[in-house]
């Protein structure tokens, strides 16, 4: 399969969206940082799947708490109040985007050095309890 030009800049923005969120946690909750990496972030997923599927994924009625969650997060951020902001951010995220951590688990056991410590005991049995994904039996 193969990204556009658009979704090659959406995967670039989520990226660094990604990368300036966890900049700005780093450094003392910068409101700016976060509120720039919400910003590609949100830019960038928009130009990966396209603004009319952004729309409906963050409008489905199953995920309506999450999304007011995670939009209520940045939004507390643009009113300067990071701590609290990133906060419900994350609770929204991790509603919005915890359908997708068993297939990201997946997926990382299947690389070479990063499956290996995934595969550990106790790392495993964390791991397959923060990403609700259940054991297989191979």
């Amino acid at each position: 399969m193969w990204l556009s030009d658009a979704q090659k800049i959406g995967v670039a923005l989520t990226s660094f969206g990604g990368l300036f969120m966890m900049l700005g946690i780093v450094l003392f909750f910068d409101g700016a940082l976060l509120a720039l990496g919400n910003l590609l972030f949100l830019s960038g997923i928009t130009l990966i799947i396209g603004p009319t599927k952004t729309f409906y994924f963050f409008a489905r009625k199953q995920k309506i708490r999450g999304t007011a969650c995670f939009l209520g997060g940045i939004l507390l951020v643009f009113l300067k109040w990071p701590f609290i902001g990133v906060i419900v951010e994350v609770f929204g995220f991790l509603n919005l985007f915890g359908d997708f951590f068993p297939v990201i688990v997946t997926f990382l056991r299947q690389l070479p050095f990063i499956g290996n410590l995934l595969s550990l005991p106790f790392i495993s049995t964390v791991v397959d309890r923060v990403a609700g994904s259940r054991t297989s039996a191979v």
